[in-house]
């Protein structure tokens, strides 16, 4: 099944009005749709691209196998992505459209981003690293998406760039809540996440609360203008001591309103680092989304 970029830009654009998603009576199964092409494979099943067989609509589905969820103990892992990503309604949010499944696997349908992972867009940039304004825009989005979250409670806990979609039309929608948490009393203790965007009070095992996703935008921002995150050191404990002591190293093209950002994010007090709002009016990030305007 070949997909076509036009008929993705139109498909995409309908795709979150199509009513049948929202009727909560239908009973979905794998006979709905016709599998196309193969996106990749995760530690539990795979993704494909699919169509919706009585409209058309181009969606893709994560089929995540059971048996390997319950030898991994990941049932509740799963079940809480579900719970959160069902009730997330965002333009730079993926959206999970439904989810059923069968004896050996369970199935979600999510929109389909045409651009594939960022990471993949990141690493094929010239020198490996995004422009200025590229990735202005990007932390913009992804600070506006993350900022809704936090009005739920959700922290994503989570965030770096293969866990970032790119759309159709180049917008970012921001993905994989499998490690996200509701956590009306925003405190929370376990260490979950990629170890070079850990925040220094996961690596102390101290409380923490939303701002850990602060930090990881700062982190984000960091690994979009240098293209590798600012604390990977070879060995674990290397890479713990330099995120404690945000020992942070910025190349001379870093210019520096892109370090003021990304400094008053990296933060080893939670309580200093800046707000996501702040992020999204920053002048730094404001020069490159006035451009656009």
């Amino acid at each position: 099944m070949e997909v076509l970029p036009k008929e993705v830009a139109e498909l995409e654009n309908k795709i979150v009005t199509h009513e049948a998603y929202n009727n909560k009576s239908y009973k979905w199964s794998a006979r709905d749709f016709e599998l196309g092409a193969s996106m990749g494979n995760g530690k539990f099943g795979h993704v494909h691209v699919a169509r919706e067989k009585k409209s058309g609509y181009i969606v893709a589905i994560k089929a995540l196998f059971k048996s390997q969820l319950v030898s991994s103990r990941c049932e509740r892992q799963v079940i809480r992505e579900i719970e959160i990503q069902s009730h997330i309604r965002h333009p730079n949010i993926l959206r999970l459209l439904t989810w059923f499944h069968d004896e050996k696997r369970i199935y979600l349908v999510v929109e389909f981003a045409a651009g594939g992972e960022l990471y993949k867009h990141l690493t094929s940039s010239p020198k490996g690293r995004f422009p200025e304004n590229r990735a202005a825009k990007y932390i913009y989005q992804v600070a506006d998406a993350v900022n809704y979250c936090h009005q739920r409670h959700v922290i994503h806990r989570d965030i770096k760039p293969e866990n970032i979609l790119v759309a159709y039309n180049g917008d970012l929608k921001l993905g994989d809540f499998g490690w996200s948490v509701h956590a009306p009393s925003e405190k929370r203790k376990t260490m979950c996440g990629t170890l070079d965007y850990l925040p220094p009070e996961m690596i102390r095992r101290q409380s923490y609360n939303v701002s850990v996703d602060h930090w990881c935008i700062g982190v984000l921002l960091y690994e979009f203008l240098v293209g590798k995150p600012p604390f990977e050191s070879e060995g674990q404990d290397r890479t713990y001591a330099r995120i404690v002591a945000v020992d942070v190293t910025y190349p001379s093209y870093i210019t520096e309103g892109a370090k003021d950002l990304i400094s008053k994010l990296l933060k080893t007090s939670s309580k200093d680092r800046l707000s996501l709002d702040g992020v999204k009016n920053h002048y730094w990030v404001q020069q490159f989304v006035s451009e656009k305007n």
